[in-house]
């Protein structure tokens, strides 16, 4: 018997525009511990064998963060706090149900096109 997958992979952007950029950030001195946090609390709960948290940088939806996204699912939370991360890994991890209202809203995360799409779009 191999080692088994994990059942979910949570990809948490860890992003830091520098000093006097314009854009937003999902990592400020206010929200640095966030991927540690999550880590620690997958940990806690037992559940870190299953579930792999892995930082990631831009995801491209900079003014909705912090962001993760929770795969299987294509599930992306934005607004990231540690309440919502217990919530989240209680409620959607451990129990199965989306968190919808922690969930990106549509005009920043529609659904997901083909890159055979992407390239008609593009005129190529």
């Amino acid at each position: 018997m191999g080692i088994p997958q994990p059942a979910f992979y949570i990809f948490k952007c860890e992003q830091s525009a520098p000093p006097g950029m314009p854009k937003p950030s999902c990592v400020t001195p206010q929200t640095q511990d966030l991927f540690q946090y999550l880590a620690t609390k997958l940990m806690q709960e037992g559940i870190m064998g299953t579930v792999q948290p892995i930082r990631t940088s831009c995801m491209n939806r900079c003014s909705s963060g912090p962001i993760m996204l929770v795969e299987p699912g294509h599930t992306m939370y934005a607004g990231l706090t540690k309440e919502k991360i217990d919530k989240i890994i209680s409620e959607h991890i451990i129990g199965g149900n989306v968190v919808s209202e922690y969930v990106i809203n549509s005009e920043q995360w529609d659904d997901p096109i083909s890159p055979a799409e992407m390239k008609k779009q593009m005129g190529m």
